[in-house]
């Protein structure tokens, strides 16, 4: 049986959380199909595979960073592995970008980023979370670097150019080795789990979750840590950033999963930390809708470790007030407040069905 941190490390895993011991616990943990939406959410596109981090970009289409399909390339005895779920299998490429049309059709970006997967049962990571600046498509690579297999293609912050070829910017692989966190975890990535990305004032911010790290990335390069989360809170997994008025982060938790351990965190610009709201359970995505009301994705409720058809979109209104938007999702990864003022999930976000191009988007509706 592996350790509570090892399981609560592989959940948060940007590839797709699957953990063989939890499968072993709940051999019907994978058992749901995802064909039982509740009439406030509809499938908005199908044919993606293990979705995370979702953006509209400057064309108004949906941009979705996907984990890919993993791979087959070993780096035993080349660099450190990731204990527990490791030694990764990895690919350079097949980790993804898709492109969604406003009806709903898939169009790759851009399948050249690597693309890795536990031992066992596959997890897999790729690409975590993308952004705009301007018009220029940045994404966050999780599933590179030697401890993932792929010594070729390291863990960072890559720009997409026009052909879909990577250009790195920033090597957070290098970044993770150089500097250390006050509280490492004992399920420790080499190369990082870099969940979550946003744009703001100029700049990129992005979470390692495995860590408890988060930084700050120019446009030219360079890596300026924000905060050591995990010096002030332990290992909590961070997994999720927002920006309003400051900072908002969300965080996954440890396994076993407890009902309303999770909370949603606020950080100044200069790592200032603070407990915003309390009571939530899996949190894997943040988003502000027009009137900067704050919607929080929980992945799974009420059950100890990840089961599909039980995550949810709760809404805080300015007073602290939680309402449930939406819930029956199916294990998903991320969220997104699109140009029409309605949200966008990326569901079936891990898991064997979206290991073979089942992962979704669904659309809910906000009407108030």
């Amino acid at each position: 049986m592996k350790t509570t941190r090892a399981l609560q490390f592989l959940f948060i895993t940007l590839a797709s959380f699957l953990l063989a011991a939890c499968q072993k616990e709940s051999p019907a943990l994978f058992s749901a199909e995802p064909d039982q939406l509740k009439e406030t959410y509809t499938v908005f596109a199908t044919g993606l595979q293990n979705p995370r981090g979702l953006k509209f970009g400057p064309d108004g289409f949906l941009y979705v960073a996907e984990g890919g399909p993993g791979g087959t390339n070993s780096t035993v005895g080349q660099c450190e592995q990731v204990p527990f779920i490791g030694p990764y299998l990895g690919s350079p490429t097949g980790g993804r970008i898709s492109k969604i049309s406003n009806s709903g059709e898939r169009i790759t970006v851009s399948d050249k980023f690597p693309s890795s997967q536990t031992a066992g049962d596959p997890s897999v990571s790729g690409v975590g979370d993308i952004v705009f600046c301007g018009n220029d498509l940045y994404a966050l690579v999780t599933g590179g670097g030697c401890s993932h297999g792929v010594p070729e293609k390291v863990n960072g912050l890559y720009k997409v150019n026009s052909s879909g070829e990577p250009q790195l910017i920033a090597d957070l692989s290098a970044w993770v080795a150089n500097n250390p966190v006050a509280a490492p975890p004992a399920d420790f990535q080499p190369d990082g789990e870099w969940y979550s990305m946003i744009y703001v004032n100029g700049s990129f911010y992005a979470l390692d979750a495995n860590h408890g790290d988060f930084i700050k990335i120019t446009t030219a390069g360079k890596i300026t840590r924000v905060a050591d989360i995990s010096a002030t809170y332990g290992h909590i997994v961070p997994t999720v950033l927002a920006y309003c008025d400051k900072f908002y982060f969300g965080n996954l938790n440890v396994f076993p999963i407890t009902p309303g351990s999770s909370n949603v965190y606020t950080s100044t610009s200069k790592g200032q930390l603070d407990i915003f709201e309390t009571g939530f359970t899996t949190i894997l995505g943040l988003t502000f809708d027009k009137k900067n009301r704050l919607y929080v994705l929980e992945n799974t409720t009420n059950n100890p470790f990840p089961t599909p058809g039980t995550g949810r979109v709760i809404r805080l209104d300015s007073e602290g007030n939680k309402e449930t938007i939406a819930e029956g999702l199916v294990l998903p990864t991320g969220i997104t407040t699109g140009p029409d003022g309605h949200l966008y999930v990326s569901n079936v976000g891990f898991g064997p069905v979206s290991n073979e191009g089942g992962g979704q988007i669904v659309k809910i509706e906000i009407n108030d």
